[in-house]
């Protein structure tokens, strides 16, 4: 049947405004509204202006803090003072007021206090001046403004913004943006002392592991001296090299095909002693080999195999170690034949303990490593009883 060209042109013109509608809409949805926009806006912002700050309060990271925060606040400057001198000074007049900013500072940063300043104490040469007025926040650290008793102020810095004027929404927003910044340089000394802690612990773990190792293939080494000088210095060459290994001072990460390497040199060194009696598997995907893992992870785990799997167990003992990758994670394992470990002994040695009470070798340390660096779902993986041998798995996420 034919289309009545009346028809159509009443059908044309209905559709087209519902379709401009429709557009309209659209447009509107994918942009949001002024709130929404303005609350990206800030959001973004501060995901920006935070990680500079992780480092602390430095020249450096204030500059780069300041270009983001600056245009938040919608003020002409910004300034970052710590206790002794102005760090960063952004936009408008800097040759005029940069130098006074520090001296602005100094009360809030006695009292703890946001300070409002006019006119008359942020001198300006002309009316025009687009700086004529000035707050001041004091940076304190969340974690000292509880502990204030006797009224002195434990401010680090200041966050001193300048503009034409000021309102009290402006005095809020400077002070909850002092707060957030003190809680970025709280975070960045919470890092630093994590940093710290896991340096102590692997040097604890160098400590634990390092006098029994060392007299075992010292005396293996001496035995073969006489009666064979060349194994003896080979063994000595490979006994340099696991300790350079073990004691260097930087990294606490290295890369699976390192970490075996050390576990070769300490095995190489162990069968000058056990000889046949240890026998060892080695099964690594080529792909796990540049995987970075923290730094003695694994060496530790063979080690506690052989001198308590294996030692105390009557003939020959087998090592198994494997790594390949699967879905999510790359998994190391290390299994024994040995002796086995009781529960009792199994919960004692991946529990917290001082130094010197320990019967196993580092289990502990790399438990607590690999849940510190990973989380809580990636320590040790370990499934042992008497008589049937221990298995220990290493899970590290790809991602």
């Amino acid at each position: 049947m034919a289309s009545n060209p009346a028809t159509v042109g009443i059908v044309a013109a209905l559709v087209a405004p519902a379709v401009a509608v429709s557009r309209a809409v659209q447009r509107h949805r994918l942009a949001g509204t002024s709130a929404e926009r303005a609350a990206y806006a800030a959001m973004h912002a501060v995901a920006l202006a935070g990680p500079p700050l992780r480092v602390g309060l430095t020249p450096d990271s204030t500059r780069r803090a300041a270009r983001h925060l600056r245009p938040l606040l919608g003020t002409a400057a910004l300034a970052f003072n710590d206790t002794e001198r102005t760090l960063t000074w952004d936009g408008a007049g800097q040759h005029r007021h940069s130098q006074d900013s520090y001296e602005l500072s100094t009360e809030a940063l006695k009292s703890g206090t946001v300070r409002v300043l006019g006119p008359e104490e942020v001198h300006c040469g002309s009316d025009s001046c687009v700086i004529r007025h000035a707050v001041v926040a004091p940076i304190i650290p969340p974690s000292s403004i509880g502990g204030i008793r006797d009224g002195s102020s434990t401010a680090i810095g200041t966050l001193s913004v300048y503009s034409s004027n000021t309102s009290v929404a402006l005095v809020r927003a400077v002070g909850e943006v002092a707060y957030w910044v003190a809680t970025q340089i709280e975070l960045a000394e919470l890092d630093r002392s994590r940093t710290r802690l896991m340096e102590t612990e692997l040097r604890a773990l160098r400590a634990q592991i390092s006098p029994h190792f060392i007299y075992n293939s010292l005396t293996a080494i001496a035995s073969f001296t006489r009666t064979d000088p060349a194994r003896a210095r080979e063994l000595l060459l490979e006994f340099a090299d696991f300790t350079r290994y073990s004691f260097r001072a930087h990294g606490e990460f290295t890369t699976l095909a390192e970490e075996l390497r050390c576990v070769d040199r300490y095995l190489l060194l162990e069968r000058a002693r056990f000889g046949e009696r240890l026998q060892v598997s080695l099964r690594i995907a080529p792909e796990v080999l540049p995987v970075e893992v923290p730094f003695l992870c694994v060496q530790p785990i063979v080690e506690n195999a052989v001198r308590h799997g294996l030692e105390g167990k009557p003939g020959p003992g087998h090592v198994t170690i494997t790594a390949e990758p699967t879905r999510h994670h790359y998994r190391i394992t290390v299994a024994d034949d040995g002796v086995g470990i009781t529960p009792d002994v199994l919960r004692e040695a991946l529990a917290p303990a001082e130094p010197g009470t320990r019967t196993s070798v580092g289990l502990s340390n790399v438990h607590e490593r690999l849940r510190a660096v990973y989380g809580t779902a990636y320590g040790l993986a370990i499934e042992s009883g008497p008589g049937a041998g221990t298995t220990v798995v290493i899970r590290i996420p790809k991602k």
